[in-house]
C-alpha cells in the first residue's frame, strides 16, 4: 500500500513537466520549495547511501554462509562480514564510477541471473524432495504445511512492525528509476511506467514466492534424517508429525533448519541451489548497485541548488556525463562506515525510516500541489487522486512510529532542523511551488473573506500610499511610513512616470521587478506599483483610486515636503496641492514628512553607480515622480565620487537607526478622527522608538488648563493610550511677534500682487496674467489662519525644538479659496527649523474607540 500510493503520487509530480536529475529531490523539491526539498534531499541521499550498506552486507551474510558450510572462514563471522563487504564496495565503486554505460550493462547481467534464479526456485517446489531436505523441513507443497503457517507465530522480542522494519527496504528500490531521471531519454515516459511495473512485478514476486516457500516448508526442523516418527507417537496437529518427522525437541532447543532458522532455505529448495546463490548475488549487488549510483547524483542535484552553499564542493561533474566523483567517493566512505556495523537487522530499520520520510512527502507534494489547484499541475499521468496521496503521507509517517518512535523523531529533529536552516537562509531560488499557489490562494480567500465584513473601528490600521518615486531614492521616507505600517498595515511604494506614453510604459515595466526586488532586499515589508500618465496628479490620482484590493486599500497618502516651491515650476506647485486635496475628496488622509536635509538620493545613487535603477539613459526620457514630490535635489549634476552630500546620506538612513531616548510630541490641534494620535503611538511600539515617550499638547483656554488637562488625560486613557506628559497650550490663538511674522512677509512678498495699491484696471490686468498670485484680499480674509501657522513655529521652536519627531496637525486649505503658494508658505512657516516633521490630517473617519 505504501509503495503503491507513493508510485502513484511519483508518476503523477513525474510528468507534472520535464524531470531533471536528482530524483526524489528533485521531485519534491520542485513542488514543495527549497525547504522541504533541501531538508529531504540530504536525508534521501544519505538514506541511498546507507541502502548502499544494508544490500552490501546482505551480499555478505550470504558468502559468509557459503564460508561456514565449507568451514573456510577466515576470522570470525562479523569480521568475514567487514571484510567482504569492504571489497564488494571497492568493487561496485569502480563499475560506478566507470560510468552509467557500464552501470546499465552491469544491471542487465544482474537481471539474467536474478530472473534464472527465481525460475529456478519455482522449479524446485515442484520436484520431489529427498529424505536430506525432508529432514531440513522441505516436503514439497503441502496443504497441512500451508495451514500451519497461515497464521503468525512471532519469535521472542518480535512483532509484525518490527518484522516489517526488517522487510521495508526490499520495497524502496520504487525509485530507482526517478533517481536517475537526467540519464533517462524520456523521464515522463519511464518513470510512471517503470515505477509501477517495478511495483507490480516485485509484488507478485515477493507474494509468490512467500506463499511457495509457506506451503513447503515447515517453520522448524533439526536436519537429522533419523528424526521421523516412532510408531503410536501422538502429533498433535503438528504437519512434520503428519509427514513422518518428528522435530518436537525444536520447542525446548534451538534448530538450524526450517523456515524461521535457515536464511539459505530458498537455496534448498530449489531445482539448483547454487543458483539461488547467484541469484541473492545478483539481487543484492544490483540493489547496491542502484543506490551507490542514485545517492551521488541526488546529492549532486541538491549541492547543484547550492541551497547549502558548504556543500558546494560536492556539486562539480566530470566527462560528459557530468558524473558526480566527488559524490562518489563521500557515498562509498558512508557506506563503509555502516557495513562495520555489520547487522543487516541493525542498519534496515534506520533506512525504512528515512526511505518512509522521503515517500510521505512525495505524497505529501502531490496532495499538495493538487490541493492548491494551480493551472500549472496538469500531469500527464491522471492515475491519481489527491486524497490517497494524503493517506499515504499519512500512512507513511504513522509506519515510521510504529516500526521505531526514536528513529521516527530523530528523523524527524533533522529534517525540521533543515528545513528551519533553509528558511532561514532563504535560497534565490523560484520553482514555482505548489507552496506558492496556495500561498496565492490563501491570500485571495482570506481577501475576498475580509469583504464580507463591514470595517470597524477597533481593526482600523494605516494603509499607506507613500510617493518615494523609486523606493532607494526617497530612503527615509519609506523608512518613516515603513515604521508604523510594518506587519501592522498595507505599504505602497509608487512612482509616476510623466511623458509620452510608449517610452514611459517601457521604461515602467523594465524596472518594476528590479524595485520590488529591492524592497525584499531590504526587508521593506511594502509592494511597489507605478503608472504612467500626461501629468503627475493625475498619475496619482490613478493611484489613489485604484492601488489596494478589497479591504487592502489604502487610506493615508505619504508624501515628502516639496522643500524646493520657491524655485520649482507653478504646475509642479499646483499639483503638489492638488493631489493633497485630491487624497481629502477620496477620504484618504494625509502624512506630509519634512526633514532638514530632504528626501532624495539620486544624487548619491549616480555617485554610487545605482542610478541606471532610477533614470533611464536616453535623452528624450520620460519624468519620474523623483523629481516631483518633494524636491530635494531638483537637478542631477555630475559629480566626482566622493564629493555627494555626506549630510544627506546621513539625514537618508536617520530612521534606520534606533532612536535615542526622547520624545515624540504630538500636536493635536483638529480633531480629525484620531490619527494624528494613532501613528505616533504604533511609533512607540517598534523596537527602534520604544525609547521615546509621548507627549500631547493641545490647544485650549488658559483659565481652564489644569481642567483641560484632566479632561484629556482621562481620554487618552480611556484610548489606552500611554504618554508621558500632556501641555495644554493656552495662548496658541494669540498673534506672533513681529519679528516672526517679518519673516513670513518676506517669504511671500516675491508672490503677491499688491492690486490694492495698483488702480482698478491695472490690478484686473495683472489678476488675468498672474492669477496664482497672493492677493491682498486673499491675505486679509485668512490673515487670522496665517497668524497662526506663525504662532505655532514659535510655539514648536519653544516647546518641541529638541524632540526626536514631532507629530503635527496638517493645516488644511479650502479649495479655490486659498492660493497654493500661500499653502506652501503656511507649511513652510509651520515646519521650518524644526526636528523631523510629520503633518498629519485624517479623513475624520473615527480611527480610535473606547470600546474592546
Amino acid at each position: 500500500m505504501v509503495t503503491s500510493i507513493t508510485g502513484l503520487s511519483t508518476s503523477a509530480i513525474a510528468t507534472n513537466g520535464f524531470v531533471r536529475g536528482g530524483g526524489a529531490y528533485y521531485l519534491i523539491s520542485r513542488s514543495l520549495g527549497p525547504e522541504f526539498g533541501g531538508s529531504i534531499g540530504l536525508i534521501f541521499a544519505f538514506a541511498n547511501a546507507v541502502a548502499v550498506a544494508m544490500y552490501v552486507v546482505g551480499f555478505a551474510e550470504t558468502v559468509v554462509d557459503l564460508l561456514k558450510e565449507s568451514d573456510s572462514m577466515m576470522v570470525d563471522p562479523t569480521n568475514d562480514i567487514r571484510i567482504i563487504g569492504s571489497i564488494t564496495v571497492v568493487i561496485l565503486l569502480g563499475i560506478s564510477v566507470a560510468g552509467m554505460e557500464w552501470e546499465a550493462k552491469a544491471q542487465v547481467i544482474l537481471l539474467v541471473i536474478l530472473l534464472i534464479a527465481i525460475a529456478n526456485f519455482f522449479i524446485g517446489t515442484v520436484i520431489p524432495s529427498n529424505n536430506e531436505k525432508k529432514s531440513r523441513g522441505f516436503f514439497n507443497y503441502q496443504a497441512s504445511i500451508f495451514a500451519e503457517n497461515f497464521g503468525p507465530r512471532f519469535t521472542k522480542g518480535e512483532g509484525f512492525f518490527s518484522v516489517f522494519a526488517i522487510f521495508f527496504p526490499a520495497a524502496t528500490g520504487i525509485l530507482a528509476g526517478a533517481n536517475i531521471s537526467g540519464d533517462l531519454e524520456d523521464p515522463q515516459d519511464a518513470i510512471p511506467r517503470g515505477t509501477m511495473l517495478a511495483i507490480f512485478i516485485t509484488t507478485v514476486a515477493y507474494l509468490a514466492v512467500a506463499i511457495c516457500v509457506g506451503a513447503c516448508v515447515v517453520r522448524d526442523a533439526t536436519g537429522n534424517m533419523n528424526d521421523t516418527i516412532i510408531s503410536g507417537m501422538n502429533c498433535n496437529g503438528s504437519a512434520a508429525c503428519g509427514l513422518g518427522y518428528d522435530f518436537s525437541r525444536c520447542r525446548h532447543e534451538p534448530c538450524q533448519y526450517g523456515l524461521m532458522n535457515n536464511f539459505q532455505v530458498m537455496s534448498m529448495v530449489s531445482g539448483f541451489g547454487p543458483l539461488i546463490t547467484a541469484g541473492i548475488f545478483s539481487a543484492t549487488l544490483s540493489s547496491a548497485l542502484a543506490s551507490l549510483v542514485s545517492a551521488p547524483k541526488v546529492f549532486q542535484a541538491l549541492c547543484k541548488d547550492n541551497i547549502y552553499k558548504a556543500l558546494q564542493f560536492f556539486a562539480k561533474g566530470y566527462g560528459k556525463n557530468n558524473e558526480p566523483l566527488r559524490g562518489y567517493i563521500l557515498t562509498f566512505l558512508i557506506a563503509m562506515a555502516f557495513i562495520l556495523i555489520a547487522e543487516l537487522n541493525t542498519i534496515a530499520p534506520i533506512i525504512s525510516n528515512f526511505f518512509l520520510a522521503s515517500y510521505a512527502l512525495i505524497n505529501f507534494s502531490c496532495f499538495h500541489a493538487s490541493y492548491a489547484k494551480s493551472p500549472g499541475w496538469r500531469p500527464a499521468y491522471g492515475i491519481y487522486n489527491m486524497w490517497v496521496s494524503l493517506f499515504g503521507a499519512v500512512l507513511c509517517c504513522a509506519v515510521m512510529f510504529v516500526i521505531n518512535w526514536w528513529a521516527a523523531v530523530i528523523t524527524y529533529v533533522i529534517e525540521f532542523f533543515l528545513y528551519v536552516y533553509v528558511t532561514y537562509k532563504k535560497p534565490d531560488v523560484n520553482w514555482g511551488s505548489s507552496t506558492q499557489a496556495l500561498s496565492y490562494v490563501s491570500a485571495l480567500d482570506n481577501a475576498l473573506e475580509l469583504t464580507t465584513v463591514e470595517d470597524h473601528v477597533k481593526n482600523f490600521r494605516p494603509q499607506c500610499i507613500v510617493l518615494t518615486g523609486g523606493p532607494m531614492t526617497r530612503p527615509a521616507l519609506l523608512d518613516i511610513t515603513h515604521a508604523f505600517t510594518k506587519n501592522s498595515g498595507l505599504c505602497i511604494c509608487c512612482e509616476v512616470f510623466v511623458g509620452p506614453r510608449k517610452l514611459c510604459v517601457k521604461e515602467m515595466n523594465g524596472g518594476m521587478a528590479k524595485k520590488q526586488a529591492w524592497l525584499i532586499k531590504n526587508k521593506i515589508k511594502a509592494f511597489y506599483a507605478a503608472v504612467a500618465a500626461d501629468c503627475f496628479r493625475d498619475g496619482v490620482r490613478s493611484l489613489l483610486q485604484a492601488s489596494g484590493l478589497g479591504r487592502m486599500k489604502p487610506n493615508t497618502l505619504v508624501i515628502g515636503y516639496k522643500k524646493n516651491w520657491r524655485k520649482a515650476p507653478l504646475t509642479e506647485i499646483e499639483n503638489y496641492v492638488g493631489i493633497i486635496h485630491d487624497a481629502f475628496d477620496f477620504e484618504i488622509g494625509v502624512v506630509i514628512v519634512r526633514i532638514s536635509q530632504g528626501f532624495d538620493i539620486s544624487q548619491v545613487l549616480q555617485v554610487q553607480g545605482m542610478y541606471f535603477l532610477i533614470q533611464p539613459t536616453k535623452a528624450n526620457r520620460c519624468i519620474n515622480s523623483s523629481f516631483i514630490s518633494d524636491g530635494s535635489i531638483n537637478t542631477i549634476q555630475s559629480m566626482h565620487v566622493g564629493e555627494f552630500n555626506q549630510k544627506l546620506v546621513e539625514a537618508s538612513t536617520q530612521f534606520k537607526k534606533k532612536q535615542e531616548k526622547g520624545t515624540i510630541d504630538v500636536w493635536w490641534l483638529f480633531d480629525d478622527g484620531g490619527l494624528t494620535l494613532l501613528i505616533p503611538y504604533i511609533l512607540t511600539l517598534r523596537k527602534k522608538w520604544k525609547d521615546c515617550k509621548l507627549r500631547i499638547y493641545v490647544g485650549g483656554k488658559i483659565n481652564r488648563i489644569e481642567e483641560e488637562k484632566i479632561a484629556m488625560a482621562s481620554l487618552l486613557s480611556k484610548f489606552r493610550i500611554k504618554f508621558a506628559d500632556i501641555h495644554i497650550i493656552g495662548d496658541i490663538n494669540i498673534k506672533p511677534n513681529k519679528e516672526s511674522w517679518k519673516v513670513f512677509e518676506e517669504m511671500i512678498e516675491p508672490y503677491r500682487l499688491h492690486e490694492s495699491c495698483k488702480d482698478l484696471t491695472t490690478a484686473e490686468k495683472l489678476k488675468r496674467e498672474t492669477p496664482w498670485k497672493i492677493t491682498d484680499a486673499e491675505l486679509e480674509a485668512v490673515k487670522e489662519k496665517s497668524y497662526r501657522q506663525v504662532r505655532l513655529n514659535e510655539l514648536l521652536q519653544e516647546h518641541s525644538r529638541a524632540a526626536n519627531l514631532i507629530v503635527l496637525s496638517l493645516p488644511v486649505a479650502r479649495k479655490g479659496s486659498i492660493s497654493d503658494l500661500l499653502y506652501m508658505a503656511w507649511l513652510e512657516i509651520l515646519t521650518k527649523n524644526l526636528p523631523p516633521v510629520l503633518l498629519v490630517r485624517g479623513n475624520h473617519k473615527n480611527v480610535l474607540t473606547f470600546y474592546s
